[in-house]
């Protein structure tokens, strides 16, 4: 539902953006749109303004969530992996709590003693 209700949003958008663009006189007037690189040159038949505002929306639209999606898997697996240690921390902890009391004395009687011994 929440997907559905982005998709919304974008499209809301997109349509605003369409309307304001279209009904601008400037953005009426139709222009080539060129690529010149090293080796492409490439150009456009002649295209409103709004077109190219369109698509470039869209282009951002795309790009932002592809981002987004890149993010989302990079802190799910993050999500596993820390929960995964924290599995393994957790049962270390509890076999550390499990051990066996011993009955060695440990009192400050039996410390001095092994002092003296040593000394």
């Amino acid at each position: 539902m929440k997907h559905l209700r982005f998709m919304l949003a974008i499209f809301l958008m997109l349509l605003v953006v369409i309307l304001v663009v279209q009904n601008h006189p400037a953005m009426s007037k139709e222009v080539v749109f060129r690529v010149n690189l090293l080796s492409l040159d490439y150009q456009t038949s002649e295209m409103s303004i709004y077109h190219i505002v369109t698509i470039s929306f869209l282009f951002g639209v795309i790009i932002s969530g592809l981002y987004g999606m890149i993010e989302r898997f990079r802190l799910h697996k993050q999500i596993k992996e820390l929960t995964s240690d924290s599995r393994e921390k957790e049962k270390e902890l509890n076999s550390l709590r499990n051990l066996p009391i011993t009955a060695d004395d440990v009192s400050t009687d039996a410390i001095d003693e092994d002092q003296e011994e040593a000394a």
